[in-house]
């Protein structure tokens, strides 16, 4: 997907500013670079077909039938049976740090909406919930396309000025979902790691796959400040004015240490984690949840 790389860069997207249009921008670009790509070879089973509905691709257009019928249908192949897909996406005040083209919740929206928007076209139900220490909105699940407006409109509208809770809120939409779907959680996760999986694992006991995108921004991973700093808590109210160098190797061995603790329990409960870094292109994202649904439909 070299061609396709920069048009999904954050630099590239910030100039966007309306989030419908820089999902759609997002998925158009990675579905149009995935030509190229190794998803391109993938075989794929003829199952049906289906009448087109606007906002299909019009190259999965059958022209033979609308040739017999005048009437337009799409061509449905495996990797199109529908699945229930819930985006959870995190709207706590840690969100709203950021040092780059986006802060962690325009990166985490952009990656739930695009994920929300390529979903929509393989004719999937999309639900989205967004939380920080309660459940602030819930958009049920539905298929048609135009429902992608409402989950955007949801995720503009946030506000990001609570703690988060994710343990005790996890649990509580675990008891709420239809079992055997897919949900993807996108949060920076900034609470005790054996707290956070006990609440993820809730979602693996209903029979849900569960897709985890932990999103950092840079300088939570490389800590680069230097000369007198002072440092204030979006969730608390600790305030430190200090030397950062003093700090910076103690910062970097807890913070790595806590990264680490996120993938090891995401492994051993079978939850697919990856970390994601504001700075980085989109496609992975998508990528992986393309990955995940062809291996699920595969498995049917």
């Amino acid at each position: 997907m070299q061609d396709s790389r920069k048009f999904l860069h954050p630099d590239a997207l910030k100039r966007i500013s309306r989030l419908d249009l820089r999902a759609k921008h997002v998925v158009e670009g990675f579905l149009s670079g995935m030509h190229r790509s190794r998803y391109f070879g993938q075989s794929v089973e003829f199952l049906q077909h289906r009448e087109y509905v606007p906002g299909d691709d019009l190259r999965h257009v059958d022209w033979q039938v609308w040739a017999r019928q005048d009437r337009l249908y799409v061509k449905q192949f495996e990797e199109d049976t529908n699945m229930r897909v819930t985006l959870i996406v995190d709207i706590s005040e840690s969100m709203s740090y950021g040092n780059g083209p986006f802060n962690k919740f325009d990166y985490a929206a952009t990656i739930a909406a695009s994920l929300g928007y390529l979903a929509l076209k393989h004719q999937d139900a999309v639900g989205c919930i967004t939380f920080d220490r309660k459940v602030r909105d819930r958009i049920q699940s539905r298929t048609r396309i135009d429902h992608f407006q409402k989950i955007t409109q949801s995720l503009a509208a946030q506000s990001l000025i609570e703690k988060t809770a994710i343990d005790p809120i996890i649990r509580e939409i675990a008891q709420t979902l239809p079992r055997n779907g897919m949900v993807i959680v996108i949060s920076d996760l900034f609470s005790e790691p054996i707290e956070t999986i006990r609440g993820l694992k809730t979602l693996r006991q209903k029979g849900h796959e569960v897709l985890l995108f932990q999103v950092i921004d840079d300088d939570e991973l490389e800590f680069p400040f230097t000369g007198a700093t002072r440092f204030e808590g979006m969730e608390s109210d600790i305030r430190l004015t200090c030397n950062p160098q003093a700090l910076r190797d103690g910062y970097l061995h807890e913070f790595h240490s806590f990264l680490n603790e996120m993938r090891k329990g995401s492994a051993k409960n079978n939850l697919d984690y990856q970390l994601v870094k504001t700075s980085d292109p989109l496609d992975a994202a998508l990528a992986k949840f393309l990955t995940r649904r062809m291996s699920r439909n595969r498995k049917r």
